[in-house]
C-alpha cells in the first residue's frame, strides 16, 4: 500500500505545487507524469520538464506504510483529486504497471511508468554564490517586469527576466524589444557582480508559487543553474545562455514630466482603448499646457477621444504608443501616482513611481 485513508487535500496541496510545469502531451510520455516517492511517510513529488524541476515534501504523519515509488500523469490525477468530495480519504496502492486510487465510493486506474525512468537535473551548484531575502520582495520584483518578457523571441535571451547581483541589490529586467522595465530590491550582504537570466516559465511558475509575506526564500546561482528554496518547495531551473541586451543604454532621462493618477490613466486608457486598431493598438498622446489628449482610431473611421487636466508645462508633444504596453506597466504597479517623461516625438516614453525610486519602464514610441 502506497497511502492508506488520507484526506485527499492533504495529496492535492504539494501536487498542485509542482504540476504548473507539467504538459499533458509531451515528446517524452514520462514527462507528463509526477514523481511521487513515500519514505516512511513522507511523500515527495516532482515534476520538471528537463529545464525545470519543481519538488516538494509532505510528511503524511502515517508511519510503516510501503516505502515506494512510481510516476502518475499528472494532469489526470490532479483533476480526479478536485473533483473528488471535500473530506475523502483516498487510499494510494500501485500494482504491476498502475496505480490504484480508491475512496469509499470511487474507484479510478491510472497507468504508470517506473519511477527510475524519471529524469532529474543533475546538481550543478557546488560552492554557488547564495543570497536569502523575503518571499515577498522577490515575487514583487518578478511581478513588476515580467509582462515586459518576450514570448517565443528567436532573440532565445529576451524569453525571460534577467536577475543582476550587484553589491547589495537585486536588480531585475525584462525586454521584448518594444518595451522594458526595470527594478531592484536591497538585499543583505555585498556580492561581486552577476548576471543571468531566468527562463520566462520559471519566472512565471515563481510568482506563483512565492507567498506575500516576510518567510525567506534562498536562491543559489551558478552559470548553469538557478536553485530557489522556499516554504519547503525547491525550484532548479537552467539559465539561458545569451548576451541580454544593455539596458542602462535604454532608460532614458528626461525633462519633461506628467504626474497623473494611476486610475484615471487606466480608465481613460482603457475606453480609449475600445477603438482602436485591433492589430496595431496604437494610441496618441497630445500634450499641450496642463492638458492630455489621448486619441484612438480604427479602420472602419470610428475615433474616440479623452481630455485629462495635467500639470504638463512642456513643449508641445505628439506621439504615438502601444496602448496595451502602457496598460501592462500602470496594471503592475501598486502606486497611486504615475509619473510620465517625454522626449521628442521620435523617443521613447519613461514611466516612474514616486513611491519606487528604483522602478523604471520604457516603452517605444509608434507611428500612427
Amino acid at each position: 500500500m502506497f497511502i492508506e485513508k488520507t484526506d485527499k487535500e492533504i495529496i492535492l496541496k504539494p501536487l498542485q505545487v509542482v504540476i504548473g510545469i507539467v504538459e499533458r502531451k509531451q515528446t517524452l510520455p514520462i514527462l507528463s507524469n509526477v514523481l511521487m516517492e513515500n519514505q516512511d511517510g513522507k511523500i515527495r513529488f516532482t515534476t520538471t520538464d528537463l529545464e525545470i524541476q519543481i519538488t516538494t515534501t509532505i510528511d503524511t504523519g502515517i508511519r510503516g506504510g510501503q516505502n515506494a515509488a512510481f510516476t502518475v500523469g499528472g494532469k489526470k490525477f490532479q483533476e480526479i483529486l478536485r473533483v473528488l468530495p471535500d473530506q475523502s480519504k483516498i487510499t494510494i496502492d500501485t500494482k504491476e504497471n498502475k496505480a490504484q486510487i480508491k475512496t469509499n465510493k470511487s474507484r479510478f486506474s491510472l497507468q504508470t511508468l517506473p519511477a527510475q525512468d524519471f529524469p532529474q537535473l543533475s546538481n550543478q551548484l557546488e560552492n554557488t554564490k547564495k543570497i536569502v531575502l523575503p518571499q515577498k520582495e522577490l515575487k514583487d520584483l518578478l511581478l513588476s517586469v515580467q509582462y515586459a518578457m518576450a514570448q517565443q523571441d528567436v532573440r532565445y535571451y529576451l524569453n525571460g527576466v534577467l536577475l543582476i547581483i550587484d553589491g547589495d541589490k537585486l536588480k531585475v529586467v525584462a525586454t521584448d524589444g518594444h518595451r522594458l522595465a526595470y527594478n531592484a530590491g536591497a538585499i543583505d550582504g555585498h556580492y561581486e557582480k552577476q548576471e543571468i537570466i531566468l527562463p520566462r516559465k520559471a519566472v512565471s511558475e515563481l510568482s506563483k508559487l512565492l507567498a506575500d509575506n516576510d518567510e525567506s526564500v534562498e536562491l543559489e546561482f551558478s552559470q548553469q543553474q538557478v536553485k530557489v528554496t522556499f516554504s519547503g518547495i525547491t525550484l532548479i531551473t537552467k539559465v539561458i545562455e545569451g548576451k541580454f541586451p544593455d539596458y542602462e543604454r535604454v532608460i532614458p532621462k528626461y525633462n519633461n514630466h506628467l504626474n497623473m493618477e494611476r486610475v484615471v490613466m487606466q480608465q481613460a486608457l482603457q475606453r480609449a482603448a475600445i477603438l482602436s486598431n485591433e492589430k496595431f493598438r496604437g494610441v496618441r498622446f497630445v500634450l499641450t499646457e496642463k492638458n492630455l489628449s489621448i486619441i484612438s482610431s480604427n479602420s472602419e473611421q470610428e475615433e474616440a477621444q479623452e481630455e485629462i487636466e495635467t500639470d504638463y508645462h512642456g513643449e508641445p508633444l505628439d506621439i504615438g504608443f502601444n496602448v496595451n504596453y502602457l496598460m501592462d506597466g500602470l496594471n503592475n504597479i501598486s502606486s497611486s501616482t504615475a509619473t510620465f517623461s517625454f522626449g521628442d516625438p521620435n523617443s521613447s516614453i519613461l514611466m516612474t513611481t514616486p513611491e519606487n525610486q528604483e522602478f523604471r519602464y520604457v516603452v517605444m514610441p509608434m507611428r500612427i
